[in-house]
């Protein structure tokens, strides 16, 4: 029963997991990456302000902040290139 109990913790927790990982934006070595500060003044020419600034595990620049319309943004942003990968406004 107990073993039951484990297992089913353990699917649960990987499919919750699964539900909150964000998109895998680049295989390419960190070399290869736009520096954070050139990415944060791409992202400023775009129009975003930004929150909060982090590297995914999916190696993917991620902003929380707003965007130029001031409507709140969550956007993952391709390293290498700087192209937006997914975008979630409102």
């Amino acid at each position: 029963m107990q073993v039951r109990h484990i297992l089913l913790a353990a699917s649960t927790l990987s499919l919750a997991t699964a539900a909150f990982a964000g998109p895998q934006c680049t295989e390419a070595p960190k070399s290869g990456w736009l520096t954070e500060e050139a990415m944060k003044q791409k992202i400023a020419a775009d129009g975003y302000t930004v929150d909060k600034f982090k590297v995914t595990a999916g190696n993917c620049y991620e902003i929380y902040g707003k965007d130029k319309d001031g409507q709140k943004a969550e956007v993952y942003f391709n390293p290498v290139d700087g192209s937006i990968v997914k975008a979630k406004q409102g």
